[in-house]
């Protein structure tokens, strides 16, 4: 008589199986893709069907009180886990109900089902069985040992998973990582920038590690509030790990819960939570970077291993100011009123507390992007000198600042007009940040502007797996314009635009792009968007002007001019502007002695403008022309 099938207990509901003893939850008997805890709290509510499930029962139970996590935000995401393959709603439930801060309750119906499990293969049937049985009553030691030593097993890895362990062993090698917007769990909507701030001051310290690609700040970002699943993100940002947490201050106590999971699986790695007063804040943050690089088992140098432990003490005002900087200089970089909010919170900051690095590094892209908006009324002097002092103040604190190197670098290029000195700082910027994505695009357009066309085009790749949202096709227009490549500049600005189209840049772009390919009239329409969601950029006003004395509007190219020489009386405008304009009349005499005055004030436009700018093509075979060139110094 043949022996029984064993059978395993599962719980069935609807068209769901969860087989208890595999571990596994199918729908129709197809495999879904949730582990870990969330399975373990669908189990303990399955069990409890039609029962409350309080949150101190899944606490005692999953979470024990030496566990190292957030027990919070942990059944937070266990729930939404659970409610995602199932398909569920916390609004409108049909499996999972929540009684507010009480606990759960499954409210479907469930029933205990048998799972037959086949007897292991065998060519002779019960002969074969009979052998096996006299071989193990031969070796009832032997058996003995093995089945002692696969309870233990079991034991132990239940026991791993139950306390927490924080063990990386079995844990996949990861190779690229996306940190989310940490979430704010203060219930206060003006606490965003703290959050963002402390996702950004993350991302930066992992962008250190040159065994990891880091997922730029800019990508992340629109994933904040997302409905999308973990794998999901991860297909489109091309990682396989990802970061996700929370942050929660109170007073001068600042709480970071963060977990790691294995983005194609959703398999939770690991999940910590950490508390330290505000002036202690940079340490905390370096101690979950460390943290993680040991989880994801990269390889450090000893310089990145210095670099992650490096953490002083700040004054908390004094960092709480700098986060608001970052913030509007992250956000909109390209308008003077954020900018110049930027920069009055990195003084604040400098104020509060003079030893603090970052905030003059903050304060130096201020004036930096200022300049280079031409919108804040800085002369090329004045913004050079300001933005000098703050990183000769930064680096002479903090000579490891990644960023600050990759501003020296457009300062060298764009101020300095010195092109060796530009390429030395970027490749110092990568060399101590290797994923900070800002340092790798401004190279790529550099390198554009060298006519290095090749490594350009490679710096463009790498920027764009860093960061692959929206401002990566800002790069390449920008890259594209330098190397002249119309057609290509059209692509890039065309999704620069579907991006954002209140951003200028893009608008401009396009209609550079349109000139470029002779289509003057969809050009005009671009340029007029750009200045009007520029707010009047002078460099979009006369590139507008230029572009109707080219198809013969002359009385509409003149207007705008006399209007940017009546703005110039009050605020500074680079005569650059003044000079495409008067290419555009056809007037070169007076284009070239405003080029002149340009050279004089070391225009920002002559190193970005002069060697690609097709609205003054008509002067390039001038001999004046190939003097100015000549003096400027332009690698040929």
């Amino acid at each position: 008589m043949s022996a029984p099938a064993p059978a395993s207990r599962a719980l069935r509901f609807d068209t769901f199986e969860l087989d208890l003893r595999a571990g596994e939850l199918r729908k129709r008997g197809v495999k879904l893709r949730l582990q870990g805890q969330p399975l373990q709290v669908l189990a303990i509510l399955l069990e409890s069907a039609g029962n409350l499930v309080t949150r101190e029962e899944l606490r005692s139970q999953l979470w024990p009180a030496d566990t190292f996590v957030d027990f919070d935000h942990s059944l937070h995401n266990a729930i939404a886990r659970i409610r995602e393959a199932l398909a569920d709603s916390a609004e409108t439930p049909r499996y999972i109900e929540t009684l507010p801060r009480r606990g759960y309750r499954f409210i479907a119906q469930v029933e205990q089902v048998r799972v037959e499990l086949p007897l292991a293969p065998s060519e002779n049937g019960n002969q074969t069985g009979q052998k096996v049985a006299a071989a193990t009553q031969a070796k009832p030691r032997m058996a003995l040992a093995f089945t002692l030593l696969a309870l233990l097993a079991v034991g132990l890895v239940f026991w791993l998973v139950r306390t927490g362990s924080h063990a990386t062993s079995a844990a996949p090698r990861l190779r690229s990582i996306a940190v989310l917007p940490l979430e704010n769990l203060s219930g206060d909507p003006s606490q965003e920038y703290f959050a963002d701030g402390m996702t950004d001051e993350l991302i930066t310290d992992l962008a250190k590690v040159g065994a990891l690609r880091v997922i730029s700040r800019t990508s992340v970002m629109r994933y904040k509030g997302t409905k999308k699943s973990l794998p999901e993100i991860a297909r489109e940002l091309n990682v396989d790990g990802i970061v996700e947490g929370s942050v929660l201050r109170s007073g001068n106590r600042v709480r970071i819960t963060a977990q790691l999971l294995h983005a194609p699986t959703d398999q939770h790695l690991w999940a910590e939570t950490y508390e330290r007063d505000l002036g202690n804040v940079l340490k905390l943050q370096s101690e979950v970077a460390q943290t993680i690089t040991r989880q994801v088992r990269v390889q450090l140098t000893p310089q990145q291993q210095a670099l992650l432990r490096s953490s002083p003490a700040v004054n908390p005002e004094a960092y709480e100011a700098y986060l608001r900087g970052r913030y509007y200089l992250s956000n909109q970089f390209t308008m003077a009123e954020p900018l110049n909010k930027a920069k009055g919170y990195f003084e604040e900051s400098i104020r509060k507390d003079p030893g603090f690095a970052l905030a003059y590094s903050g304060l130096a892209d201020s004036y930096v992007y200022l300049a280079f908006s031409g919108q804040g009324g800085l002369s090329p002097d004045h913004a050079y000198k300001s933005a000098k002092a703050a990183l000769n103040k930064a680096l002479e604190l903090d000579d490891s600042i990644g960023e600050a190197y990759d501003t020296l670098g457009l300062m060298s290029w764009r101020f300095d007009w010195n092109w060796e000195a530009a390429g030395r700082n970027f490749n110092r910027a990568i060399a101590l940040a290797p994923s900070y994505s800002c340092a790798h695009e401004d190279r790529a357009v550099y390198l554009s502007f060298l006519g290095q066309r090749a490594e350009a085009l490679a710096e463009i790749a790498t920027s764009n797996e860093l960061d692959p949202g929206p401002s990566s096709a800002m790069t390449e227009s920008a890259a594209q314009y330098q190397m002249r490549n119309y057609e290509a500049l059209l692509d890039a600005s065309r999704r620069e635009v579907a991006a954002n189209p209140n951003e200028w840049t893009g608008h401009y772009n396009l209609a550079v792009g349109y000139v470029g390919t002779g289509k003057l009239l969809e050009a005009i329409s671009e340029y007029q968007k750009a200045v009007e969601t520029s707010d009047g950029n002078p460099d979009a006003v006369a590139s507008l002007a230029h572009a109707y004395a080219v198809i013969g509007r002359r009385a509409q190219a003149e207007k705008i001019l006399h209007d940017l020489e009546h703005k110039s009386k009050s605020v500074y405008v680079s005569p650059y502007t003044f000079a495409t304009i008067y290419a555009g009349l056809g007037e070169k005499d007076r284009a070239f002695e405003f080029l002149e005055k340009a050279y004089q004030q070391r225009s920002l436009d002559i190193p970005w403008h002069l060697k690609a700018d097709l609205r003054i093509d008509n002067l390039r075979s001038d001999p004046r022309f190939q003097d100015l060139a000549r003096r400027v110094g332009y690698p040929q």
